[in-house]
């Protein structure tokens, strides 16, 4: 192979390399099959109405069930066209991240959300935080500027660009400032806002880049070379930022924990059978297939162009490539390939991840998930400067963890597996269950646990970019129960109480954006945030739902959850759920009693009226009544089969007569 058109095509290979990091921060994976635990309860209707839904942006059909589509708002005019991404929530506001900036809505209404402001400000993802009066925005891009401006910025070193985090003052949030920003090697893909347990003048962020190492020409300091060539590398860490709450703009990166220290690369699962005859069919056709670690790959056209390009420009030319210059790149990519894999991994056995995409920070129990790759890592963060990882766990079944979310009482969490990057089809019939959605772990004597899996139970089409996404607890008092987008798998709610019986209990999806070809779209995060779920729609907009009653949930199950009011939400930094102790509370939690058989129906029947009649009166007679009924729910509690819940009831009911 000629040295010289190896450089030839190196000189323009930085759209080759970032496409082949990200695929390979696809491909990592992890040991130890397991099948899908335990039937399911009896679930959505039959035949699933999701299954042929009718294709179109704006006037896709759709399909609900056990939720209310409350308001669905198309993205303003700067915002057409561009991936919407993630969600964050102040007061009766919602900010959504946006390739092109974020758009903050008020949503006093929900049925009438309004757009308060569009900032336009490009950078990919522009994933979203806030604290108190300041808005975090994610910066990764090659193409964004320091100064938000919309031309890109096309140098390969420039002094304009930005990857890492911006920060704005939203204490007028109708005029954001921006204040400072932070620079980091790799960017921000995601980031985390961490608080400190004992430091109220500072908070903390915890950065996720997965974008090549930026060039030390552009930013000091940074390195891609391996640890043991560089022990100061980019890579193999994670950046904590701490932000000065009084002076935000004097923010900074205060340590880089190397938290994947150990790790190695965890063996991948295959391809899936509609994979493997889409690759064979490319290659028929005079695709280009490279092998990456075992894998076969499929090498998309527009960088096949570029890399041609060169090697016509290499060779003097300026027409077009020739059947000699295809021949001549399938000859030489293999070895790029190759090389490129021995830069980024280094010599010896293959190491673990290098990178964080994501991580969840529960700070009421001093823990963290981190979604890292081919493993997910349990995290000690009680010194938040300095998290040190304490568990890892990997399965063959996942193929790049994404996000974690922990339940409320902190004894499980579960990671996402987002199999096929967001922008592929991994929810297709002939997908394997285990591949593409959720794996829910106990936590036991710190350790993580494997329980089962959870994927959304209805196939969608080869046209719809389908997988385990963002989403988030919803507080319905004494049971998991979560909401989660799936791009254009829509929204799914799911209960995970029983870790190794997961189920679904509502839905909501439209059908592909378009009936021709794959077109990105669908839900990027769903969340639920004071009572209602708002899901950041890629390519339609902004949506806005409500749960419904059901066989799966109650009136008052909702409405209990309804109480459990947040000043403001990032759903990567989890609060802890409290709820006031409430005659709704009391209810929901006989209802769950009901469901469960707990409680002999006599006794749920007379503890309702029990309820009512205490309601209904003075405080006096309010007290006699409830001392009454917590003192018979003591005595039932051990003869209960449903115990537990029994003694949350009856310490609902004592709060409820003011006795401790």
């Amino acid at each position: 192979m000629s040295d010289f058109y190896f450089k030839a095509l190196a000189a323009r290979g930085g759209f080759l390399l970032v496409w082949f990091s990200l695929m390979l921060a696809g491909c990592g994976t992890s040991p130890a099959n397991r099948a899908v635990v335990a039937p399911q309860p009896e679930g959505p209707p039959s035949p699933d109405p999701r299954i042929g839904l009718k294709p179109g942006l704006f006037d896709a059909g759709q399909a609900l069930w056990n939720l209310r589509l409350v308001a669905q708002t198309p993205p303003p005019r700067e915002f057409v066209g561009i991936t919407n991404s993630d969600l964050a929530f102040t007061g009766n506001y919602v900010i959504q991240g946006n390739y092109n900036g974020f758009q903050i809505w008020d949503v006093s209404d929900p049925a009438n959300p309004s757009l308060v402001v569009g900032y336009v400000c490009p950078a990919s993802q522009s994933d979203v935080s806030v604290y108190k009066n300041l808005l975090f925005v994610s910066a990764e891009g090659l193409s964004s500027r320091l100064d938000c401006g919309t031309q890109g910025v096309p140098e390969a070193v420039s002094k304009d660009r930005i990857r890492g985090i911006r920060i704005f003052d939203i204490s007028d949030i109708r005029n954001p400032k921006y204040v400072g920003n932070v620079q980091t090697c790799r960017g921000s893909h995601t980031h985390t806002v961490v608080e400190g347990p004992n430091d109220k003048e500072n908070v903390y962020i915890y950065v996720s880049g997965s974008a090549p190492v930026r060039s030390s020409e552009e930013l000091p300091g940074c390195s891609r070379l391996p640890p043991d060539e560089d022990p100061n590398t980019a890579l193999f860490r994670i950046e904590v930022i701490r932000v000065p709450l009084a002076h935000p703009e004097q923010a900074a990166i205060v340590s880089s924990p190397r938290i994947f220290t150990g790790l190695v690369a965890p063996p991948r699962h295959g391809l899936a059978p509609e994979d493997i005859r889409e690759l064979e069919e490319a290659r028929a056709r005079g695709e280009f297939i490279v092998d990456v670690e075992g894998q076969p790959m499929r090498v998309p056209n527009q960088i096949v162009r570029v890399m041609l390009d060169s090697l016509v420009r290499a060779r003097g030319d300026s027409g077009a490539a020739t059947g000699s210059d295809s021949a001549l790149l399938r000859q030489i990519l293999p070895a790029m390939f190759e090389q490129m894999i021995r830069e980024r991994r280094g010599p010896g056995p293959r190491p673990g991840p290098d990178q964080c995409h994501d991580i969840t920070v529960y700070p009421a129990i001093g823990l963290a998930g981190g979604a890292c790759e081919g493993y997910g890592l349990l995290i000690d963060i009680s010194d938040p400067v300095n998290p040190r990882r304490i568990d890892a766990a990997a399965d063959s079944n996942f193929a790049y963890w994404h996000s974690a979310t922990f339940n409320n009482d902190g004894t499980k969490v579960l990671f996402s597996d987002e199999w096929g990057g967001g922008g592929q089809p991994k929810c297709r019939a002939t997908d394997p269950k285990e591949w593409g959605g959720n794996a829910i772990f106990t936590i036991e004597n710190r350790k993580l646990r494997f329980r089962s899996y959870y994927k959304i139970p209805a196939p969608q089409t080869r046209l719809e970019n389908c997988v385990a996404h963002n989403g988030s607890l919803i507080p319905i008092p004494g049971r998991d129960v979560m909401v989660q987008a799936w791009y254009q798998g829509g929204i799914s709610v799911f209960d995970w109480t029983d870790p190794d019986r997961p189920f679904e209990i509502a839905f909501f999806d439209r059908g592909p954006v378009d009936s021709t070809r794959m077109r990105s779209g669908g839900s990027w995060s769903a969340y639920w945030y004071n009572g209602y779920i708002y899901s950041s729609e890629i390519a339609r907009g902004l949506d806005i739902l409500e749960l419904v009653p059901s066989a799966y949930l109650t009136e008052n199950e909702i409405a209990a959850a309804k109480t459990a009011r947040l000043e403001y939400l990032n759903v990567q930094g989890q609060p802890r759920y409290e709820w006031p102790a409430t005659f709704v509370l009391a209810r929901a939690y006989l209802d769950q009693l009901e469901r469960s058989r707990g409680l002999p129906a006599d006794r749920i029947a007379a503890a309702h009226r029990l309820l009512s009649e205490a309601e209904a009166a003075g405080t006096q007679r309010r007290r006699e009544l409830l001392s009454r009924l917590a003192s018979e729910l003591d005595a039932q509690a051990a003869r209960s089969s449903d115990a537990g819940k029994v003694r949350l009831l009856r310490d609902t009911i004592r709060q409820l007569a003011g006795v401790s």
